[in-house]
């Protein structure tokens, strides 16, 4: 569960999310998007569709421009308000480009090239473009561009968000004081989302379950997560199962240490504890994929609302950046 925060101690919440599916899954979700939410409720917040790093794999405009809308209709499903939230699409602020290259000038290569993402491209032979070697800092932009001070990751995450930290330390020994120092603000109690083999939850693995996949669909997968080979009436360990592991983040803390008994006292097989992640997990997940379809029926409405938080958002791009030139030295002169 969440634990009480400050939102003194927040300041500007920042987050980030790939359109490279045509919809997220339950690791956005568990990982970043519902806790985005409550944090929204919290402090002033920003979130960014992040298109621009969606082209390191995504090639085709109308699968980037379907993914875009599609993202932003789930977070506004989720229970994002755009009145409230800065909602918008990366590109929309061409700024970031800009910071970007003063950034760069900064970053070690030897820093980039330490990169999570990038060592497990080039281990798995796939073919690595310079865009996802300059990932790392793209992102530093993104955060350093809005001044966020906190920013919500996932444990496997945080080395970039170091990144940003440690670019941000840079800059400001050179140049001065410009850019506030970016936290991390990880859920322990989330940590990383299995996926239906038990590693991370994950569209390259595709072992994942979508969000907003029709119901019988979301059971099919359930049904196909990895288990033990341990007879229904011997006794199972909750903590070593990835069932219980994703139970336990749509079930109440009761449900949670019930189905942890039925584990250990035998006599209840896997297909009985997959059931009752189905149903704990429709119950949340049934009103946020009806709310999603209505969202993306209404093309237009999604733009708008992007188009105002561009707008938004560039203002506060602006005023970052006259900082920025001004401390490095570069900018209108006339």
């Amino acid at each position: 569960m969440e634990k009480a925060l400050d939102s003194k101690k927040l300041g500007r919440v920042f987050s980030g999310i790939q359109p490279s599916g045509s919809q997220v899954h339950i690791g956005n979700y568990l990982g970043a998007m519902r806790r985005f939410v409550r944090l929204s409720k919290l402090s002033e917040t920003i979130v960014c569709i992040v298109d621009l790093h969606a082209l390191t794999s995504v090639e085709k405009r109308e699968e980037l421009e379907k993914n875009s809308q599609s993202l932003a209709a789930a977070y506004l499903a989720i229970g994002l308000d755009p009145e409230e939230v800065v909602i918008f699409r990366q590109s929309d602020v061409p700024a970031v480009c800009e910071l970007s290259w003063y950034l760069a000038c900064q970053f070690p290569l030897g820093l980039l090239e330490r990169a999570h993402s990038f060592k497990d491209a080039r281990a798995k032979n796939e073919s690595v473009n310079a865009g996802r070697m300059f990932y790392p800092i793209l992102m530093a932009a993104d955060i350093l561009l809005y001044r966020g001070n906190s920013v919500p990751v996932g444990a496997d995450q945080k080395q970039h968000l170091e990144m940003t930290r440690e670019i941000a330390q840079r800059f400001n020994h050179r140049f001065g004081q410009v850019f506030p120092i970016p936290e991390p603000l990880i859920e322990d109690a989330t940590g990383v989302i299995p996926g239906l083999d038990g590693r991370k939850m994950s569209k390259s693995y595709d072992n994942y379950i979508g969000l907003f996949e029709a119901p019988k669909r979301v059971r099919k997968k359930i049904m196909k997560i990895v288990t033990d080979s341990k007879a229904v009436e011997e006794a199972k360990d909750p903590d070593e199962c990835h069932v219980f592991a994703l139970y336990k983040l749509f079930a109440g803390e009761d449900e949670c240490e019930a189905l942890a008994e039925r584990y250990r006292a035998g006599g209840m097989g896997y297909g009985e504890a997959k059931q009752e992640l189905f149903e704990a997990m429709e119950r949340e997940i049934a009103p946020l994929r009806e709310s999603y379809e209505s969202w993306i029926s209404r093309p237009d409405d999604l733009r708008d609302i992007l188009k105002a938080g561009a707008g938004r958002a560039r203002v506060i791009a602006e005023e970052t950046m006259v900082q920025v030139r001004d401390a490095i030295g570069v900018g209108a002169v006339l």
